[in-house]
């Protein structure tokens, strides 16, 4: 956990520096995805069976086909 923080801060850093100031909607964009990357890379660590995100499209989008198939 502490090596994929560490990961994330730098890779923050970095990127950070060479945004515009006035890129407030690309930096708050910037910030979300890269907390939904580092929460996922730690629940992988502590849940590795964790089913993966085609499992959650399977699960929204197979009564959408079913529906039409009809």
């Amino acid at each position: 956990m502490f090596g994929i923080t560490v990961v994330a801060i730098l890779m923050t850093l970095y990127e950070w520096q060479k945004m515009n100031k006035n890129q407030k909607k690309e930096k708050r964009a910037f910030v979300t995805l890269t907390i939904a990357g580092w929460l996922l890379a730690v629940l992988l660590v502590f849940f590795p069976d964790m089913p993966g995100p085609t499992h959650l499209m399977d699960v929204i989008f197979k009564p959408l086909g079913k529906l039409l198939e009809k």
